[in-house]
């Protein structure tokens, strides 16, 4: 009991030594893990834990509250460490490989942790793939067709060096769709298309937004996919603006819509039928797009959002004369052009979407 006792505060001083990096989920991120990987010597969170529970013959897990630690463990621990880990597992990771979040879905997490230690796709040993080479890739996704009804099975085509990619159907002989590489982007939306590996992506074509939704059966092929396009946009980005610094390119390779969800809104003259639709907030871009429906190929139309010296606001009641028969929260976008009405579903939602619009308006 005493070696209990003695061992689990000696690995909870580990945990919170500095200058480890083992405060924090050696995989995501996350502050103050709870649990430890004894085989690889890194302090990681329940939920990385668990995919580390699928890697036995590379991983074995522990509790740091729940179980016993021998001492040789605890000696173990001490000579490895997150910092360690990092520097072994982590040594060639590519500028535009995405690396995942504590917020970030399954999928990402998953491979994540697959190519660091199952893979070594990372390790000093490995020869950096050139981003050219890296974001051209060819294969089948399952791609959603019109009317949303089902996924199609479709020829996919990336290629950095034409800076471009295509889609093809079974009966088209021709491209589908030849989409660049300028204004392409991907993100991981698991829940909007109800499908665990599921990727939006999003082009413009004839200054329209248009969205495509695809997933794969096999989890590396969809992360692959992703971070081929992430490769081909890094390679599109270094050649566009070759003077730009890669810590303010990295964050422009893709993107995530800040918020989403329902809104209700009204038209323009304020007068109409408050209706029911889908919102999306791409900060990048300061545009704030509506759907009718969540999985819409085209938005049905957009807000620009620009900063408060140009005469942008956000409001959290109505216009003078605006009114309404049931009392809502409802949010007021001021624009130089005319006044958007909002209603949330709720005081949470408006307090949400005020502070991710205010978010944009305030941002240089």
């Amino acid at each position: 009991a005493m070696d209990y006792d003695h061992n689990k505060v000696l690995l909870l001083e580990l945990q919170r030594a500095a200058g480890t990096g083992n405060d924090r989920c050696a995989d995501c991120g996350l502050p103050d893990p709870e649990w430890a990987s004894y085989k690889l010597g890194i302090f990681i969170c329940l939920t990385c834990s668990g995919i580390h529970r699928n890697l036995p013959e590379i991983s074995r897990v522990k509790s740091l509250r729940l179980d016993f630690w021998e001492s040789n463990l605890i000696e173990f621990m001490r000579n490895h460490g997150n910092l360690w880990a990092k520097a072994k597992y982590e040594a060639k990771v590519p500028p535009y490989y995405y690396v995942p979040m504590s917020h970030d879905c399954m999928v990402l997490r998953e491979q994540w942790i697959r190519a660091k230690y199952e893979r070594g796709e990372f390790l000093d040993t490995q020869v950096c793939q050139d981003p050219c080479s890296a974001g051209s890739r060819e294969g089948c996704l399952w791609k959603l067709g019109k009317g949303r009804r089902q996924f199609q099975k479709r020829h996919f085509l990336l290629s950095a060096r034409e800076g471009v990619m295509k889609y093809y159907s079974k009966e088209s002989k021709g491209p589908k769709a030849i989409i660049s590489i300028e204004t392409l982007n991907a993100m991981f939306q698991v829940e909007k298309i109800g499908h665990s590996h599921g990727l939006q992506i999003t082009y413009i074509t004839d200054g329209q937004i248009r969205n495509l939704f695809v997933y794969h059966e096999s989890g590396k092929e969809i992360v692959d996919w992703f971070n081929a396009i992430r490769a081909a946009r890094y390679h599109y980005l270094r050649i566009t603006f070759p003077n730009v610094p890669e810590p303010e390119l990295i964050p422009r390779i893709t993107r995530n819509f800040v918020k989403e969800g329902y809104m209700e809104k009204t038209g323009p003259k304020q007068k109409e039928a408050f209706k029911v639709r889908w919102f999306s907030l791409d900060s990048q871009e300061r545009n704030l797009l509506y759907f009718k429906n969540p999985l819409d190929a085209f938005a049905q139309g957009q807000v620009f959002i620009g900063r408060k010296d140009e005469g942008y606001e956000v409001q959290d009641d109505l216009p003078q004369k605006v009114w309404m028969k049931k009392k809502k929260p409802v949010i007021t976008l001021v624009t130089p052009a005319r006044e958007f009405v909002f209603i949330c579903e709720n005081d949470r939602k408006q307090r949400e979407w005020m502070d991710a619009l205010n978010a944009v308006i305030t941002q240089l």
